[in-house]
């Protein structure tokens, strides 16, 4: 009985525990089925799926002819692993002195700013900082070279000799040409965040759009079958073309590095222009840096050229000319008295020699001398207020040009909207009192070269698809507006070149054998931003020059910023700005294989006393502006182009004429090729490139959509693809291009004519002495305008023209 009731016991005691057990699995079931379904949930989901961000390329920025000036390229990031993850781990960082005095060679850094964090405690892994951050290729094979070695005898060391650094790839943006037009171009910091320039202005584009991948996956992290569930694959960024022309840069940066090596300056700014397009062919800046090693320390962030706002002085003069002109207020034989002009109750106007003028003189030959009394009787006695207030406005000052190039700034003419006195606005006719920046000043002088038309300067050329190479955007010639007629733009422009080659010019050092070259000197004080007041023996000097002067090629401004001499101000044009203006000029212009007007070169020589045979001069060459050949049928546009003695070149065996080359309602120069394509581009001729300039050939391989591929630098020496060749549209052009040519050699007895100086234009053959009274002298020629402290974004030069008191200088 008693055996029974152990038995009834055991039987009861294990039911209660199978009841227990039960309920506490069905209690566990029920609380992973309700309270932690969602935890879990998202844990398995972890498991299960993948996401990944799809990083895009960042777009290429090329110049003109495809030559590559920034680019995404391969890079790697430099970790050390502090710890040993188990007992038999060994790579791990042991001698972290060692380790930092070897990686410091090669990542160029400070050794005791690797060894913090090589030496931090209760770290696993680190970075090495920016030191460690986006190395180089080459970078990465030392560091592989100094962790197994090789032996004297051959054989390479199989123990690691820097336990612990392993590198990870990553990305880099690549400035091949170091600091080639880096302020044009801009800089990526180290988290890829654009900074200045291009990269900043064109990052929408540049960035593209990133993409994303979602899939399933089994627990060993293998795709299950049909396991993608989204995919949108990155779009890379658009490949920028700028306007730049890499060959015309260099001859900037070469002439800007001598400037600034011979003579300090606090700054220097050169823009070339193409006035007929409004296309920026150069941009250069100093002091300079290098976008690839721009944590070292930018001393200049500012693209002077943009964004320092200035007094012009003496080139302003060229819109108060043209103004002038237009309203047919300009007699040029028409005479006054130089020297001085007083407005009533206002300190006298003077000109740049001390007041003392030249006598009663002709309006031109007041033009030809800067005289500053002449061009207030223009503006201020003739045009008044308003009118002035008008043309200035027409020629986009105080407006910003709309460039693709970020922290543009409008400049200000104060002293016409806010004149406190008749001398405040009197004064601006002559450059002071009124703040410009140099693309104002390029595209306001471009109207002047191109016919009257202003223009809006462009920078960005075309924006293409990285992997076709399809054009997505490209920039059209842009006409503002009409500021003048072509009568008066013609008028003035042969004005502006007896400035340069005219007895009684200040612009005589500017002068370029065999080519017809027009423009304008100026200098300008500078004010101190702390006080607004005039500083004593410190100029912005400045000219300002385009040429061939009847069918401009080219706009060169050159403006030097305090340069460190003793050569006194007024001769600063001659030793220091007309080198870089000749330099950039004439090189340019023969690479653009601008034949040079034979007469003109003989008429130079005469002048020289040298005696030379020449051929004999050629026609005057004409300018006549394209008509819109899209839309023609192939026979008439032909017969149009022969009509404006246009050579033409067809692409393509179609009937009707879809695109051209240069575009419609550019001027150009009788004689010139006009490349039409037709409706059916396939069956088309190679044409022979031989001496032509990368340029066609560029423009040749996007008009028939054929990739081209350039070695070497100047002009096209061989082709690939011979001349007559049928194509197919499938091909590759490949040419090499034959070196350039050094340029021709100093003139061993340069012209002693110099440009004005702040206080005196200088004349040919005669020496520039500091004048007498040390207040006078200027180019400004008056005290027109004191300017308020400046924003801390603008240049120390900035001013805004307001009345200076009655003891500071006078300029030229």
């Amino acid at each position: 009985m008693e055996g029974k009731r152990r038995v009834n016991w055991r039987i009861l005691m294990l039911a209660l525990c199978m009841i227990l057990v039960f309920s506490g699995l069905s209690f566990r079931i029920w609380w992973i089925q309700t309270v932690d379904a969602a935890k879990i949930m998202d844990y398995a989901s972890g498991q299960w799926d993948w996401e990944k961000t799809l990083k895009p390329k960042r777009g290429a920025i090329m110049d003109r002819n495809g030559e590559i000036l920034a680019y995404e390229g391969k890079a790697y990031t430099v970790n050390a692993r502090l710890k040993p993850q188990n007992e038999k781990d060994q790579d791990f960082v042991k001698d972290p002195y060692y380790t930092a005095q070897t990686l410091a060679k090669i990542l160029n850094a400070p050794v005791d700013q690797l060894l913090k964090p090589l030496t931090k405690p209760n770290s696993k892994v680190v970075l090495l900082g920016r030191w460690g951050s986006k190395i180089t290729e080459e970078q990465k094979k030392m560091i592989q070279n100094a962790q197994f070695p090789k032996l004297p005898s051959g054989e390479q060391v199989e123990t690691n000799q820097l336990p612990g650094i392993y590198l990870t790839e990553t990305t880099r943006r690549f400035y091949p040409n170091n600091s080639f037009a880096a302020h044009v171009l801009g800089y990526l910091d180290i988290d890829d965040q654009p900074k200045m320039g291009i990269e900043l202005q064109m990052d929408e584009a540049l960035r593209g759009e990133k993409g994303e991948m979602e899939v399933m996956t089994d627990g060993a992290g293998y795709q299950l079958p049909d396991g993608e569930r989204k995919y949108k694959p990155a779009k890379d960024g658009d490949n920028v073309y700028l306007t730049i022309d890499r060959q015309i840069q260099d001859y900037v940066e070469q002439a800007l590095d001598k400037a600034e090596r011979d003579f300090k300056p606090k700054g220097l700014t050169v823009v070339v222009s193409d006035p007929q397009t409004g296309e920026i062919l150069a941009m250069g800046n100093r002091s300079q840096f290098n976008p690839n090693t721009y944590y070292n320390g930018i001393t200049n962030y500012t693209n002077h050229a943009v964004t320092t706002m200035f007094e012009p002085g003496s080139t302003f003069k060229i819109i108060t000319l043209a103004a002038a002109i237009e309203e047919g207020l300009f007699h040029p034989n028409d005479t006054y008295q130089s020297g001085t002009y007083t407005i009533k109750g206002q300190i006298p106007i003077r000109d740049h020699n001390n007041g003392q003028g030249w006598g009663r003189i002709s309006y031109l030959e007041g033009v030809q001398r800067s005289s500053n009394v002449v061009f207030v009787i223009l503006g201020y006695e003739k045009l008044k207020l308003e009118k002035l207030k008008d043309y200035f406005a027409k020629f986009g000052i105080g407006s910003m040009t709309g460039i693709e190039l970020p922290y543009e700034k409008k400049g200000n003419l104060i002293n016409l909207e806010k004149p406190q006195s008749p001398r405040d606005w009197a004064v601006t006719t002559f450059g002071q009192g009124v703040t410009v920046t140099a693309i104002q000043q390029i595209a306001a002088v471009g109207a002047i070269a191109n016919g009257g038309e202003l223009l809006k300067p462009h920078i960005v050329k075309e924006l293409r698809d990285p992997h076709t190479g399809a054009v997505l955007k490209r920039s059209e010639r842009e006409v503002v507006r009409r500021v003048v007629s072509a009568a008066t733009a013609k008028q003035t422009r042969d004005i502006l070149e007896t400035v340069v080659e005219g007895d009684a010019g200040t612009g005589k050092a500017y002068q370029i054998e065999g080519y017809h070259v027009a423009g304008k000197t100026g200098t300008a004080q500078k004010y101190d931003p702390n006080t607004g007041k005039i500083m004593e023996g410190h100029y912005i000097a400045s000219f300002i020059g385009f040429a061939p002067k009847d069918n401009p090629r080219l706009l060169v401004y050159v403006v030097v910023d305090d340069p460190t001499t003793d050569e006194y101000y007024s001769s600063w044009g001659r030793l220091i700005i007309a080198p870089i203006f000749k330099s950039i000029m004439e090189r340019s212009l023969q690479y653009l294989q601008q034949q040079p007007d034979i007469q003109a070169a003989k008429t130079a020589s005469s002048k020289t006393g040298k005696s030379e045979t020449a051929p004999a001069a050629q026609p005057p060459v004409q300018e006549v502006t394209l008509p819109k050949f899209v839309g023609m049928s192939n026979t008439a546009a032909q017969l149009r182009a022969k009509q404006d003695q246009l050579t033409v070149s067809v692409i393509g065996t179609g009937t009707k004429v879809v695109e051209q080359y240069p575009a419609p309602y550019e001027k150009v120069a009788t004689g010139s090729q006009v490349v039409l394509v037709t409706d059916r581009v396939k069956g088309s001729k190679m044409p022979d490139f031989t001496g032509k300039s990368l340029r066609d050939v560029m423009e040749f391989g996007s008009l028939v959509n054929i990739p081209v591929k350039a070695t070497g630098a100047g002009f096209v020496a061989s082709q690939s693809i011979p001349p007559g060749t049928v194509l197919a549209g499938t091909e590759m052009i490949q040419v090499t291009l034959r070196s350039e040519s050094e340029p021709p050699p100093a003139n061993p007895n340069p012209q002693t004519g110099g440009p004005e100086g702040q206080g005196g234009e200088d004349q040919s053959g005669t020496s520039a002495t500091p004048p007498v009274n040390t207040q006078a002298g200027t180019e400004a020629g008056g005290t027109g305008g004191t300017p308020p402290p400046s924003n801390s974004q603008d240049s120390a030069n900035s001013g805004t023209g307001q009345t200076v008191p009655p003891d500071t200088s006078t300029s030229p």
